[in-house]
């Protein structure tokens, strides 16, 4: 159940906070006052996408928030098992909401933690059922009326349809592979050949990525050997002299080592520098050894130079035709690998594979033949449920027909099926059944719609919200609709956006919605009518003026009854 609903910014509502209630919730106001502000409020917290310009002229953002009373054994689902591990549990309120900014830049958010539109829209489904004004206009297509019936069918029904679901798809995947293994065999020859060549290039070449970083540090050494060698040769000579005569920083080091030790056990501070010196002497031999193994490296093999330089060049020219990395050229290798195996095993994948299809086909076959049987079985009960509750909405005699065709694919099986669906009516006694697309008009479509939304299954135990889907109908069928619609709420809390005073007289809760002009600025406000209020509330839907006595009288018969 929605709890709560707050609005800030958005279109004509600067602020805007509704507490709703179980049962039957009215939102009524004056045409363009702003109701349909509430249901795209609502569509944003189901993860829909932001209009254009809904944020309020002059504000920075538009913000909505619902408060739900979080249903049990949510969590419990798997869908929503990588959202519940990103969320508190065991909370017993379920807070969603959405940001929209000026530039049109959306955040989303579940009990204030940041989420996606992806995650709402798992949330928003199972909480809300939305019903939009023109959402009648939906039941004419072929794939909505084959849904309703599944609906109808119940959870085993629909369980098998997503196994059919899942065959289906696996025999149109092994279906291509085997067509793209077929288009394939005219160039296999050819695409074999280039493929052994640029696997052999690059196990021949076998580069590596840290073989790429040395090389280009050698190549670098080697292009500054005689500076190199210049710097090593004077580091040395100044270190242990130019020549066996010539005195250096060690000789004279060594000199000071033997004054200071003459001179050892008189003064502990004289000491301590004599060891100071002692441990520079045998770092300086050190320095001296290694400076002289470093020259003698840079004495490199002739042609060492070019023999570096054309290894690069290698690398460099493999990683220019196979992505730009040795990364990026050993996995096309693989590529090659795995594909050159594919080809050369191609009569025996070929096989495989049309195994894998017959197979797959025989278990759609079976499955397709197990829910043609339960759609027949139930086509009839449907018929029945529905016409019952036309009967209830002021459409006497009215007849539902569930009419089956084949699928229109070339093999008889669609992604739902072997058989389409078409819902057939006759909306008065006498008349002959016509698809539900040129039989009904518009006021007929949505009572159509009102009696499926209670019978197919959708939307459960969440939140039905209808947005003026009375629209086309008045006087004792307006009546009809609002009782409906009571019913549906005596199962689980209904939202409905009204212009008809029959359905609004009903509402456990009321709420309208004003708009106003100050300053040149046109703002709309929601609050909760009762008592004198929602008498003239009613008043203003039945098109009278406040005080009229008829009307008054007349308003407060409909709420009475």
């Amino acid at each position: 159940m929605l709890l709560e609903l707050r609005i800030e910014n958005l279109l004509l509502i600067e602020r805007a906070e509704l507490r709703l209630g179980p049962g039957l919730n009215a939102i009524t106001g004056e045409t363009g006052a702003g109701k349909t502000v509430l249901a795209h409020s609502l569509d944003l917290l189901m993860g829909g996408k932001a209009r254009t310009q809904v944020v309020r002229p002059g504000a920075s953002e538009a913000y909505v928030e619902g408060v739900f009373e979080a249903p049990s054994g949510l969590w419990d689902e798997p869908e929503l098992a990588d959202l519940a591990e990103r969320l508190p549990g065991d909370a017993e309120e379920l807070v969603l909401a959405r940001r929209v900014g000026a530039s049109g830049r959306t955040s989303a958010y579940v009990q204030g933690r940041s989420a996606t539109a992806a995650d709402l829209r798992l949330l928003g489904t199972r909480l809300l059922a939305f019903f939009g004004q023109h959402e009648h206009r939906r039941l004419t297509l072929g794939s909505v009326q084959l849904d309703i019936l599944d609906g109808f069918a119940g959870a085993e029904h629909l369980e098998l349809r997503e196994r059919y679901r899942q065959t289906h798809r696996a025999v149109r995947d092994a279906e291509r592979e085997l067509a793209d293994l077929a288009d394939r065999e005219g160039t296999r020859e050819r695409d074999l050949d280039l493929m052994r060549f640029e696997l052999g290039e690059i196990d021949a070449a076998a580069p590596d990525a840290d073989e790429r970083s040395e090389l280009g540090s050698e190549r670098e050494r080697l292009r500054h050997a005689e500076g190199l060698r210049e710097a090593a040769a004077t580091g040395l000579a100044a270190i242990a002299g130019a020549d066996e005569d010539g005195a250096g920083a060690a000789e004279a080091l060594a000199a000071a080592e033997g004054r200071l030790g003459d001179a050892a056990g008189v003064d502990p501070a004289l000491d301590q520098l004599g060891e100071r010196v002692a441990a520079a002497v045998l770092e300086l031999a050190d320095v001296a050894s290694e400076l002289r193994s470093y020259a003698d490296s840079i004495e490199a093999e002739p042609g060492r130079l070019e023999a570096v330089e054309e290894r690069l060049a290698l690398i460099e020219r493999l990683e220019r035709k196979h992505g730009g990395s040795i990364e990026s050229v050993l996995a096309h290798a693989e590529r090659c690998r795995a594909e050159v195996e594919r080809l050369e095993g191609a009569e025996e994948l070929a096989g495989e594979l049309t195994r894998r299809v017959d197979g797959a086909r025989a278990e759609r076959a079976a499955l397709g033949d197990k829910l043609t049987a339960s759609r027949s079985k139930v086509a009839p009960r449907l018929e029945v449920a529905v016409a019952e509750a036309l009967t209830g909405l002021s459409m006497d005699g009215a007849r539902l027909e569930v009419s089956f065709g084949s699928a229109a694919e070339a093999d008889g099986f669609g992604a739902n099926g072997a058989e389409t669906v078409e819902l057939q009516i006759a909306t008065n006694p006498g008349m002959l059944l016509s698809p539900l697309r040129d039989a009904a008009s518009g006021g007929e479509l949505s009572r159509v719609m009102l009696a499926l939304s209670g019978l197919s299954g959708g939307g459960g135990g969440a939140t039905r919200v209808f947005d003026e889907i009375d629209a086309g109908v008045g006087g004792a069928t307006a009546r009809a609709v609002g009782e409906r619609l009571r019913d549906l709420a005596d199962d689980s809390q209904v939202l409905c956006i009204t212009h008809l005073p029959q359905v609004a007289s009903l509402a456990s809760s009321h709420f309208r919605i004003e708009k106003s002009v100050s300053g040149g600025v046109t703002s709309a406000s929601v609050e909760a009518v009762a008592g004198d209020d929602l008498v003239g509330e009613i008043v203003r839907m039945l098109g009278s003026e406040a005080g009229d006595e008829a009307a008054t009288h007349h308003a407060r018969e409909l709420l009475a009854a």
